[in-house]
């Protein structure tokens, strides 16, 4: 019989071991192990990562790789990258592996190798992306197309901002990029206020076509097109389809011909380097985007062989599995000292929260003795510095944090990123070592005034270093963050892969939307709440 996480032999073990050396403090365990700073790091795919700065002994991994094997994690590994169905609430495979792996291995989904599929629609998007780049593909009117607009919410949004951010540096500069994923109509007024209905090229990202949101927007941009062109015909030079749809694609007038599809075993938080990807590759190039897909198939490779104690993804799981389930650590940090890096926090929300923001098991049994998900946020630095840093320095909450930094800048000026890679070095020090009242009183500081300049140190962090920011070293860091998402979900025995927790707001909307807009006063049946809000969201628009 499978016991439950909290009476496994190694959460019990690593329960007492944490009584034992949750107060050590990281300046005794550097003290006593000179070569620490040496040892505890690990490297792969172009990253290293130093771990060392963890309240974390040699007892402490060998309990915590202990934990990973009694949750069979390499099994589940295994059973993942063979295409078993392990999403088991909707009974599919997860083959995000898939979509990067080269041309000529075999990894089957019910009998049928789905390698040659994804490669076929690899070729397809390349062939479209360099049209568009190439000024080869005309909109209606005979011009070229100048600006591309991503619409989609989600995983078909945030994958694909984030990527075009952090790869701006490789894109093609003469053409404007735009993202829509918001119903809230500004977002769509203000990503194509300033561009040309004849030179706009629309990408609707939306597997179903039904996506509420992104077809809201869709129909806006397909309205906001005639109105300029006004030609029926129009659409079809100035619109292509991500989706699997082809009977509501071809409804909205675009040509399936350009019609993008990507396969149910894909789910959305997982599927930047899939179709979803177009505007990435018209962004950066096929061969740019074939790079990215090396990156995050070689952190794949590692993922799948490496013995978990030189792991770089199982260990980034586990320690977050040792913060969140014995010292109650609510979130997680990641702060990239890279500009480009702006919005892979806001990325990595969905990735991690949406995968592993679960309440019951795979058996379906609710979980009430120890937590599953962290809640994951950050900003660039140095910019957080000047927010919330305090925090993390002198606050009374726990925050773990990733430092994510690069050897040399793609746009180097003066000493900027030398200034820029001293303070991920620093903050972590300091985070780790602190600053003693002994030293501050030292300093001269009034006695009075010392407790305010101590800091407590003893906060732990991972350091993350590249050479540089290329789109190989982009598809390594998403895939060592997606496999460390699953290492935690393998230990807390739930499903990263599916999202019910999306549904009933969406559905409840369904059921409102007609009540906030109906011209007659409509029958309502909520809770005293809601009924309020309605009316008086109905006499804000004058339909009381």
């Amino acid at each position: 019989m499978t016991h439950p996480l909290t009476q496994r032999p190694a959460w019990q073990a690593l329960a007492a071991h944490f009584d034992q050396i949750h107060q050590v403090h990281l300046r005794t365990l550097f003290a006593d192990d000179p070569q620490r700073g040496q040892r505890l790091t690990a490297e792969a795919a172009g990253l290293f990562l130093d771990y060392s700065k963890h309240r974390i002994t040699d007892e402490t991994l060998r309990l915590l790789l202990a934990l990973a094997e009694e949750c069979d994690l390499r099994g589940r590994i295994d059973a993942m990258f063979r295409g078993d169905k392990i999403n088991i609430t909707e009974n599919r495979a997860v083959l995000h592996v898939a979509l990067r792996a080269p041309a000529g291995q075999h990894i089957d989904v019910d009998g049928v190798d789905v390698v040659p599929d994804v490669h076929a629609v690899l070729d397809k998007m390349a062939g479209f992306a360099r049209l568009v780049r190439g000024g080869q593909w005309l909109g209606y009117t005979g011009r070229p197309i100048r600006n591309v607009v991503n619409i989609g919410i989600g995983g078909s949004d945030l994958g694909p901002v984030m990527a075009y951010e952090a790869l701006r540096h490789y894109s093609a500069r003469t053409l404007t990029f735009r993202f829509v994923s918001n119903v809230d109509g500004t977002d769509f007024a203000e990503a194509t206020h300033d561009l040309d209905p004849a030179e706009t090229l629309f990408i609707v990202a939306s597997k179903t076509f039904t996506t509420q949101e992104t077809m809201a927007n869709a129909h806006t941009a397909r309205a906001w097109t005639l109105a300029a062109l006004h030609d029926e015909a129009a659409i079809a030079r100035h619109f292509v389809a991500v989706s699997t749809n082809a009977a509501k694609v071809g409804e909205f007038g675009i040509d399936t011909a350009n019609m993008f599809g990507f396969w149910d075993w894909v789910g959305g938080r997982y599927s930047m380097d899939s179709a979803i990807g177009l505007s990435t590759m018209i962004a950066v190039g096929p061969e740019n985007f074939h790079a990215l897909l090396a990156g995050f198939h070689a952190m794949d490779e590692h993922f799948r062989t490496a013995p978990f104690e030189r792991n770089l993804p199982a260990l980034l799981g586990l320690l977050t599995v040792w913060y969140n389930g014995f010292f109650d650590a609510q979130t997680v940090a990641v702060l990239p000292y890279d500009q480009y890096l702006k919005r892979f926090p806001a990325y990595l929300q969905q990735l991690t929260m949406e995968s592993n923001g679960k309440r019951v098991t795979l058996a379906g049994a609710a979980i009430d003795d120890y937590q599953t998900s962290p809640i994951y946020w950050g900003e660039p630095g140095t910019n957080g510095q000047h927010s919330f840093y305090q925090l993390i320095h002198q606050g009374v909450k726990l925050i773990p944090c990733d430092f994510i930094g690069f050897g040399h800048s793609l746009n180097p000026l003066g000493n900027h990123h030398d200034l820029l890679m001293s303070n991920v070095f620093a903050q972590a020090e300091a985070l780790a070592f602190g600053k003693s009242t002994e030293q501050v009183l030292a300093e001269g500081t009034p006695a009075w005034l010392a407790p305010h300049r101590t800091f407590p140190g003893n906060r732990p962090s991972n350091v993350i270093l590249a050479e540089r920011l290329t789109p190989e070293i982009l598809g390594a860091l998403v895939a060592l963050y997606e496999h460390s998402v699953f290492v935690q979900g393998a230990i807390w025995d739930i499903n990263p892969f599916d999202q019910w927790g999306v549904e009933l707001g969406k559905a409840l909307a369904n059921r409102i939307t007609p009540e906030l807009t109906s011209e007659a006063a409509p029958e309502l049946s909520h809770d005293s709440s809601t009924n309020a809000l309605i009316r008086r969201y109905r006499a804000l628009r004058g339909r009381a």
